[in-house]
């Protein structure tokens, strides 16, 4: 037993020196690599060196927690180029179980994965990939076919919300104005306000996404107001209108609405931003519709009020 302690004690210092030696040789052989080129690639050469010389002098526990950190990652990842250098056949049988269940039912049913050819990060080829799929496999699923349905779902809610409001407005309409020109005249320039937020949208490069989409239902909302103060003026036999007090009331109000909406714009979130942006775009637009075409496209009153013959200018014009 003495004598097997003793082989054990005169075997450690000899495999720890020849660790050391090791280190030291690795440096040696950087530092001769690099030699005096420089670039980084030499200098990260000449840098492991000396960070090796500095391993190869420090004590044996310094080289103990360096070896349990290194080695073990190291052993793993040798062991894995060992087993791709000897490839073996791969069968379900061969795959882990948890893997297989991933994919293979209980009936043998497999599943599938189907990946986009081209960007996946563009619209239309998801678009196109999603009902390339669903025309194959109705039942088929995943993140291209979730954002393809999500969005048809979300565009479908928002035509149906502007349908709908756009009849409740001109039901509304008639029942107040009780006359269908008159309601043409205020849902005419209404329109053409979505249309021309639309066309600027385009030029500008600003495209609709599921967050400032509803700028385009609240349009009808609040654009209509300014188009029925017209209405009534106009019905009433008022001229003038684009000099009036009333348009100065449009514009106040608009751009005091615009500039509310608008403010979300300088918000660091880019759906709220684009939501602020389009809704303050369609303000201007529903404002210069009912400032700018809504007069020219009434022309002159039906009924133009005549001046009270006992107005004041009157009776100084008469003195």
């Amino acid at each position: 037993m003495a004598a097997l302690l003793i082989l054990r004690r005169r075997a450690l210092p000899r495999a720890i020196k020849k660790n050391i030696a090791a280190i030291q040789i690795a440096a040696e052989a950087l530092s001769t690599v690099a030699g005096n080129a420089t670039g980084p690639a030499a200098e990260t050469a000449r840098h492991v060196a000396g960070l090796l010389r500095r391993i190869a002098s420090a004590d044996a526990g310094t080289r103990a927690r360096l070896e349990a950190a290194a080695v073990p990652a190291l052993v793993y990842d040798l062991d894995l180029l060992r087993k791709s250098l000897a490839p073996q056949l791969v069968t379900i049988k061969t795959l882990p179980a948890d893997l297989v269940r991933d994919w293979v039912a209980l009936d043998g049913t497999a599943r599938v994965k189907a990946l986009p050819k081209g960007d996946p990060n563009d619209t239309s080829v998801l678009r196109n990939f999603a009902t390339a799929v669903l025309r194959a496999e109705p039942s088929a699923a995943g993140s291209a076919i979730s954002l393809y349905e999500s969005g048809r779902t979300v565009t479908a809610a928002f035509v149906e919300a502007a349908v709908l409001a756009l009849a409740a407005i001109t039901i509304l309409l008639l029942i107040a104005l009780r006359r269908l020109t008159d309601v043409l005249l205020t849902l005419v320039p209404l329109l053409l306000a979505g249309i021309v937020t639309l066309e600027v949208c385009v030029l500008d490069g600003l495209a609709l996404n599921f967050a400032n989409i509803i700028a385009l239902p609240l349009l009808l909302g609040v654009g209509v107001a300014f188009k029925i103060y017209y209405i009534m003026a106009w019905r009433a036999g008022k001229t003038g209108l684009l000099q009036s007090s009333l348009t100065r009331a449009v514009i106040f109000s608009a751009m005091t609405t615009a500039v509310a909406f608008g403010s979300m714009w300088a918000s660091s979130y880019p759906g709220m931003s684009s939501m602020g942006k389009l809704m303050a775009l369609a303000l201007v637009c529903t404002m210069a519709a009912a400032v700018l075409f809504q007069p020219v496209l009434m022309g002159r009153p039906r009924q133009v009020n005549a001046p009270s013959p006992q107005s004041p200018n009157l009776r100084e014009a008469a003195e």
